[in-house]
Order: structure tokens, then sequence, then C-alpha cells
């Protein structure tokens, strides 16, 4: 059996690590990213995110990837998504939902509601939006029991950090969501679980460092008791175990990477 998975943020960083991993493991993946570059216009978000080119990337890997423009914060831009897999591969069994920004930089009573409002659309109501095109499609599906959804939450969804409260606040919110969610499909074989990175290699992390002023993100590992960076292909092979059929007793985990 092949397996089928949508992946969102899938253009850089986490996302497009667990793209190739799971494609390594011999799943077919719809790679999704909203791709807005440098000129995204959302408030406080004050580094470049993912372009096209990088989503292209991915092609190197064949016909195992469809690459895919959407929005999170668009519900029939991500069904459009579903539909690729449902008619390109014919099931769709697996969603990581991986897009997400960071801002902050203040006090949280100095945070602006319209910052505020873009971690709320993209990071949570994302993840939620991907949930809800996902899901059906996995519970009608030809075998709900092997099928998973992934949200990528953070350390700061269990505990607070330093003038990034807006930021916390959402991933504490995604923790919140899986764990609902997880809930609701006890008895359906469909699980959902949080797998929450520590400080890893990439431009969100390179952008969280510049707003402590450090110049090497490496600074940022203090409390890890890896003491060290982890790179996005070391967070994608958990997910991937998250992702799998065996990954199933895993329902309503929250998998913190790096203590």
């Amino acid at each position: 059996m092949t397996r089928v998975a949508l992946v969102t943020g899938a253009a850089r960083g986490i996302g497009a690590a667990t793209v190739r991993a799971l494609v390594d493991d011999g799943c077919r993946v719809v790679a999704v990213d909203a791709c807005l570059g440098e000129d995204h216009g959302l408030p406080g978000v004050d580094y470049p995110l993912a372009t096209r080119d990088d989503l292209d990337l991915l092609g190197s890997y064949g016909d195992a990837i469809i690459t895919h423009v959407a929005d999170v914060r668009d519900p029939d831009g991500l069904g459009a998504a579903a539909d690729l897999a449902l008619e390109r591969w014919g099931r769709l069994d697996v969603a990581v939902a991986s897009a997400a920004v960071m801002a902050g930089g203040r006090p949280a009573w100095e945070t602006t509601a319209a910052e505020l409002e873009v971690l709320w659309a993209v990071d949570v109501v994302g993840v939620w939006n991907t949930a809800g095109v996902a899901v059906p499609h996995m519970l009608a599906g030809p075998d709900p029991a092997s099928c998973r959804f992934v949200a990528i939450a953070s350390a700061a969804g269990s505990r607070g950090l330093f003038h990034l409260a807006g930021y916390t606040a959402a991933k504490h919110a995604v923790i919140g969501l899986v764990r609902g969610l997880a809930a609701d499909l006890v008895g359906t074989g469909v699980t959902a679980v949080a797998v929450s990175p520590g400080a890893t290699r990439t431009a969100m992390l390179d952008a969280t460092a510049r707003l402590y002023g450090l110049e090497d993100p490496a600074d940022l590992v203090g409390d890890q008791l890896t003491r060290r960076l982890h790179e996005p292909a070391e967070v994608a092979a958990t997910i991937v175990h998250c992702c799998s059929v065996a990954g199933g007793l895993l329902n309503g985990s929250v998998i913190e990477l790096g203590g």
C-alpha cells in the first residue's frame, strides 16, 4: 500500500525536510506552501518567507511529489490541494500541518492586535483548516486506522518565551487543538499528534536570534538537553514516525524534541 500525504509549510525548513523524509519512506506527497516571499505584508513578521522557487526545489523527487501554492488561511486552497491527492493517487492518509510564522520582540502589552491576528490566523487557524480539509478524507478513505494528522507546535507550546507572548499563545493553542481533535477521533482509527521541536536550524530561528540581538542562532540552545541546534531532517524523522502506521499509539500526544 502506497500512502499519500499532504504537508503545509513545505517549501523550506522542517516542512521541506518532512516532505523529503516521507517520500524516502515510500509516501506520495502534495507539498503545499503560500510562497509569500519577501513582500508578504504580514504585520510583525520581519523576515522573508519561502518563495515558489523554494517550493519548486522539491520537484527533484519527481512524480512522488506534487507542489501546490495555497495559503493555510484559505480553506478552499487547502481543499484544492487535498483534491490533487485524490485525483492523482486516490486517497489521503497523512496530513502534516507545518506552516507557521513567528513575530515578536516586545512585551505582551506592547504586542499589536495586527501582529496577534496574523499569529492566530496562520499558526492556529491554519492548523484548524488543514485538519478540517484532511480529516474527512481520512475518515472516508479505505483505511482510517492508518491515517495520521500531525501538527508542528514548538517548545513555545509548553513554556513561555521572552518577548514572544503572542507566538507562545498561538503554539499553546495548537497543542490544545490537537488534544481536542485527538479526543474527537477516538474510535475512528485516525490519530492526531503534536510535535514540538526545540531550536532547529531554520529561517524562523535565524529571525528569532535577531530579535534577541544574537549573531549566532546556536546561542539559543542553552535550555536544550542536547545542547546543540537540531537539523530539520532530525525533526522530520520523528514526524515520519508519528505519521506511520505504528505511530497510532501516540494519539493525543505532544512529542517534545530536545528537552
